[in-house]
């Protein structure tokens, strides 16, 4: 399929939708490494104001008292221990945050980022040297092991629901999306890397997809609300 760029607020995040792959912003050490501007991005949930919130039953995964606040640049594993971590409630495209393998602060350090819209996840890796979050809502540690009662809608400006227990897996439609902003994406982890996805898209028009039970996110960004089919 063709190429959709979009700005992120640090570095540019170009995306391929070629169905099972995408390549995704700061992919692992791989970045596009020039501004991009135009429609739809896996490292994307930006472009709105005024997102919906969150929705849709039980949160993903019971978290722990906030970790990481919302805006800061922290060096990973004295500021900041490896894991998962959780922020929502970000009702803009003001929330950016940035994996970098070094505090060089050039492009080449990036190894993932996001501008995010609602709920966004991010895994913090042992090797990963710097994380920043700017515009965020304080991060909180996600315990792996919590499970929630997973509901069978979204909102489609919800940004990311963990599969299983936030959102159930199965077949979703959204409806009313009058243009390509409407951005979906299945993941198999939150590292936001190439190998990340699984699948993606941008929409116009209505958009259904299956979300499998091995999936472990989906994010949706720009779309109508989604509900069971």
């Amino acid at each position: 399929m063709g190429m959709k760029t979009k700005v992120a607020l640090g570095a540019v995040v170009g995306i391929v939708v070629i169905g099972a792959v995408s390549a995704n912003a700061g992919n692992d050490g791989n970045d596009s490494g020039s501004r991009s501007s135009g429609k739809g991005s896996s490292a994307s949930a930006d472009r709105r104001s005024g997102g919906k919130k969150d929705s849709g039953g039980t949160r993903a995964a019971e978290t722990k008292k906030a970790a990481v606040a919302g805006d800061g640049e922290y060096q990973v594993g004295s500021d900041v221990k490896p894991g998962t971590y959780r922020t929502s409630g970000n009702t803009d495209d003001m929330c950016y945050w940035e994996r970098a393998k070094d505090a060089s602060g050039e492009m080449d350090s990036l190894l993932a980022n996001d501008n995010v819209t609602g709920t966004s996840y991010v895994t913090v890796k042992p090797t990963d040297k710097v994380f920043k979050s700017s515009g965020c809502k304080d991060w909180e540690a996600v315990d792996p092991k919590a499970k929630g009662t997973p509901a069978s809608s979204m909102a489609g400006d919800g940004g990311m629901f963990k599969v299983g227990s936030e959102i159930a897996p199965g077949t979703y439609k959204s409806t009313g999306n009058a243009d390509d902003n409407c951005y979906w994406e299945r993941t198999k982890d939150a590292e936001h890397g190439l190998n990340s996805i699984i699948a993606n898209n941008n929409v116009s028009g209505t958009a259904v997809v299956t979300i499998s039970s091995s999936d472990a996110y989906f994010k949706t960004t720009g779309c109508g609300d989604w509900k069971k089919a």
